[in-house]
């Protein structure tokens, strides 16, 4: 790994890793992001149903949960992110799947994935596996070091007329901002990163960036992403809000069983995360 992916996975919460897999592993991987549209979990939904935008979407399918601990297994994701976050020990968390299709499906709203997981520490990663050649009008954006600052509510993903409709409700955060609104009135007011990406790049981000985008249109009318999430030594169990509007637990919504021991602060470890390293 070299120090300058280091430094801006640290700094800027985002980087490019290109040519990361071969045409081998990006076909293990399709394969595995293809049996899961097929065989949706219980988590699987579509974002902003009813609508033009509509994304399916899915979160840790249990019935995909033997072949995706396998898929991570074979990746070069555990030394990877070991390397870049300079842990001794990776594990695999789960698996979500993004399907636009159409030409049709908008941005999806800016948030961070720490708004939906109980995740605390800088050993977290999302490794985010796009099939298509993705034009850089239509990748992921996220805003430059946003994972060291505020935690923010979630949207809820379901109000096309409003992207911050909090999640959660209540004062323990903040409520999203919105980005959009804020950067059509300035163009500076976020520093905002992205990139277009080949097959086989892959781009690693922490879960705690606000993060959005990912648009699909007439030029470029499909995408299909597999995002791959996982865990080093300094990852820690933070709760969400006790009382959620949206009827999250403080431990989310995935894997209840197996973290509802776990209290604030606590290193974030449950015996059916695979260990890779």
């Amino acid at each position: 790994m070299d120090e300058s992916k280091r430094k801006a996975f640290a700094e800027n919460g985002a980087v490019l890793i290109e040519g990361c897999l071969s045409k081998d592993q990006l076909a293990q991987c399709r394969q595995a992001f293809d049996w899961g549209v097929e065989n949706p979990g219980p988590m699987a939904s579509n974002l902003f149903d009813g609508t033009e935008r509509k994304t399916h979407n899915d979160n840790a399918n249990p019935f995909a949960k033997e072949r995706l601990d396998q898929l991570a297994s074979s990746l070069p994701f555990g030394r990877l992110f070991g390397d870049l976050w300079g842990s001794e020990h990776v594990w695999y968390f789960a698996e979500e799947l993004f399907l636009k299709t159409g030409g049709k499906s908008g941005r999806s709203p800016w948030h961070q994935d720490t708004s939906y997981l109980p995740w605390n520490g800088m050993h977290f990663g999302n490794a985010w596996i796009s099939f298509e050649a993705v034009p850089r009008q239509n990748a992921l954006e996220i805003v430059r070091g946003s994972h060291r600052g505020t935690r923010y509510d979630g949207t809820t993903f379901q109000n096309a007329d409003d992207p911050t409709d909090p999640l959660h409700g209540g004062d323990v955060w903040p409520r999203l901002p919105d980005i959009e609104v804020e950067r059509r009135a300035d163009p500076n007011a976020y520093d905002i990163i992205s990139w277009a990406t080949q097959p086989g790049d892959v781009l690693l981000l922490h879960p705690g960036v606000l993060h959005g985008g990912g648009v699909v249109d007439t030029a470029f009318p499909d995408r299909h992403t597999l995002v791959l999430r996982f865990f080093g030594d300094d990852a820690a169990f933070s709760p969400l809000p006790d009382h959620s509007a949206s009827g999250f637990t403080p431990a989310g919504v995935l894997f209840l069983e197996e973290l509802a021991s776990l209290k604030n602060g606590d290193p974030f470890r449950a015996s059916c995360f695979r260990q890779l390293v």
